[in-house]
């Protein structure tokens, strides 16, 4: 048993990934202005709050794929969630469906939180 491997299957999903620390956030998006952020959390959750200038996709609403088919396949993306456990599944969908600059906000806005110095959500 000593030589089982012992990654983690989330933790490989994850590495292949483009993963964004929040403390490079501010320079990631001077550095891709048209890029489109994407909060991928549930209505109610979005209608708290949200990072400006973010659009919004439910990834656990039943129309998520079609709305995320819908964007230019060439564009660049930056998903998030609360904890990023959302985004990492929708990074995932993306990649398979074609797109190749998605990027996932690591550990959501909940680390976002830590990294600002008390950003509300």
């Amino acid at each position: 048993m000593a030589d089982q491997c012992n990654i983690k299957r989330w933790d490989l999903l994850k590495g292949r990934l483009n993963n964004l620390h929040p403390r490079d956030l501010a320079a990631w998006q001077q550095a891709h202005p048209d890029a489109v952020l994407i909060d991928c959390r549930r209505t109610d959750e979005y209608a708290r709050f949200s990072l400006p200038g973010a659009i919004h996709i439910d990834y656990l609403a039943y129309d998520f794929w079609e709305k995320i088919a819908a964007l230019p396949p060439d564009g660049t993306y930056l998903l998030y969630c609360n904890s990023c456990r959302r985004s990492t599944r929708a990074c995932t969908l993306m990649q398979n469906g074609g797109f190749t600059r998605v990027f996932n906000l690591e550990g959501g806005l909940n680390a976002l939180v830590g990294s600002e110095g008390g950003l509300k959500t």
